[in-house]
């Protein structure tokens, strides 16, 4: 139970199912309040409804991160109801899954909308309200190993997206430091997810294997032995989000048990 006063005002986009949840709760346990956003509001009500059995602070509002007007509509009303922002997290993000030669426009468009355009646009909003604010800020953003491998079978577009944002993290980073203002990314590997389960449908048709299978090496291929949870990674994010990696800007944190070393 959370008895002490709020942190401040942290956002997560992407936070109704998988890692956005997982971070969101794990913020909210830490004591900051949590702006809950996502596509889909009703998800987000109920991260909100779980948040509040163990007596934390947040709030679920709809959001579409490919829309700068959206974003900014929903960062005012919570700063408006909750107070100045402290942590902003771009973690809303997609896949599909097919062969190179294969991928249609549509495909990459939706990728790169989401998990690219989606982070700059957030990262936008949120930056001109830490600067406005005056008192410095983190925003942390969700990458993946994928943006820092090619050896991705069947998504390149995604693979393109990631490494992007991987970028993007160090552009802001670099620009935004003489604000105060912190950038990070964390780079997840095999997490288990709705999203991931999706994935080892797709694989496992690609390559007719089983999903079993495909589960098997993702694993195998892992040092530490498991499937990574979404909570492992919103460990890493309850530091980014500390006091403790004040010092820490421009970093891509690898969080996916040793299955991509760098």
């Amino acid at each position: 139970m959370i008895t002490k006063p709020s942190k401040g005002l942290a956002i997560v986009t992407g936070a109704g199912s998988g890692i956005g949840k997982a971070i969101a709760i794990r913020l909210a346990r830490d004591g900051f309040t949590v702006g809950l956003t996502d596509l889909n509001l009703q998800s987000v009500q109920a991260v909100s409804d779980e948040i509040s059995t163990f007596k934390g602070q947040s709030y679920a509002l709809m959001i579409d991160v490919t829309k700068q007007s959206s974003i900014e509509k929903a960062t005012n009303q919570l700063i408006e109801r909750y107070g100045d922002l402290k942590v902003w997290i771009s973690n809303a993000g997609v896949s599909s899954m097919n062969h190179f030669i294969n991928l249609s426009e549509e495909d990459w468009n939706f990728n790169m909308n989401i998990n690219a355009k989606g982070v700059f646009l957030s990262g936008q909003v949120a930056a001109r309200k830490f600067i406005d604010q005056g008192k410095g800020g983190k925003i942390i953003n969700t990458a993946s190993m994928a943006g820092k491998q090619g050896n991705v079978p069947f998504l390149s577009h995604y693979v393109a997206s990631k490494f992007a944002v991987i970028g993007l993290t160090q552009a802001m980073a670099h620009e935004l430091g003489k604000y105060n203002i912190t950038v990070n990314a964390i780079c997840p590997g095999f997490v288990d997810t709705p999203m991931q389960s999706r994935e080892l449908d797709w694989e496992s048709q690609l390559k007719n294997l089983t999903p079993e299978a495909v589960k098997s090496g993702m694993v195998n291929v892992t040092p530490l032995g498991r499937l990574q949870l979404p909570e492992d990674v919103a460990q890493t994010v309850s530091f980014l989000a500390s006091t403790d990696a004040n010092f820490i800007t421009g970093e891509s944190i690898a969080t996916n048990g040793g299955a991509y070393m760098d």
